[in-house]
């Protein structure tokens, strides 16, 4: 019986909007005017409402941390972004640092922005994360252009010198980019970088950070960053439908 009412109070409701969209053209202004305000409330929770939809209801499945992960790998992790939905699934004309979830930060020195972020479902049966991020870029006239995600304390726990550190990502762009990973460790009052080139030839991108040949001082680790660093951007979209990271100790020789 509660159903049958839902429905008959449902059907009334498309009456009634299908009824203003096709008379707005003729609607008296101030009606009009109470219609749009009523309309935009109404679409805040459609939208949202269909945004969290896609995402339980789409494969790969929400919150999914699988990934392949190389033999011996003692932590592994996928960031937030393409784990789950986030609360404010995008932005635009986007600030410097501004934040996109808890974990990623967009960083660049424009005096205009037209950047926007969005984090999109992913639905492709090859996809493996639940969620990617698109990145448009129009006109920049920056400098530099770069993304930043914060990796959690786990990461830095245990960490040694014997350890490699793998990043696994799949990047589609609309024309060829040139992108950078930069590894930060902060250690005491020095941070030690690594930096890799992305090899977008490829459809699956990874690169490993060989931390022997770092000066890192093991007892003082603090804090660990990967900045992702864009080369001319301009009139550019990067997707980046899955990024992972998994730290393994190097073979014994």
């Amino acid at each position: 019986m509660g159903r049958t009412i839902d429905r008959l109070f449902q059907m009334r409701a498309l009456r009634k909007w299908r009824r203003a969209a096709r008379t707005a053209d003729t609607t008296a202004l101030p009606d009009l005017r109470i219609q749009r305000s009523h309309a935009r409330q109404l679409r805040t929770y459609l939208d949202r409402l269909i945004h969290v939809a896609d995402g339980r209801l789409a494969l790969p499945m929400v919150g999914s941390s699988f990934f392949p992960r190389p033999h011996g790998t003692d932590w592994s992790w996928r960031p937030e972004l393409w784990r789950g939905p986030l609360p404010t699934p995008g932005l635009s004309s986007v600030p410097t640092k501004s934040m996109l979830g808890g974990e990623v930060t967009l960083f660049h020195d424009c005096d205009f922005s037209e950047l926007t972020l969005r984090q999109l479902r992913n639905t492709r049966e090859e996809d493996l994360a639940p969620f990617g991020l698109r990145m448009d870029v129009f006109k920049f006239d920056g400098s530099f252009l770069s993304l930043v995600i914060d990796l959690p304390n786990e990461a830095c726990q245990g960490l040694t010198r014997v350890h490699l550190l793998r990043i696994a990502t799949i990047i589609e762009t609309e024309k060829p980019l040139e992108i950078f990973a930069r590894l930060n460790i902060k250690h005491g009052p020095n941070t030690e970088q690594i930096v890799r080139e992305l090899p977008l030839n490829e459809q699956d991108v990874m690169v490993e950070f060989d931390l022997a040949y770092s000066r890192l001082n093991e007892k003082r680790i603090e804090k660990i960053w990967l900045d992702l660093i864009f080369e001319a951007p301009e009139m550019n979209q990067v997707t980046i439908r899955d990024l992972t990271f998994s730290r393994y100790r190097r073979a014994a020789i």
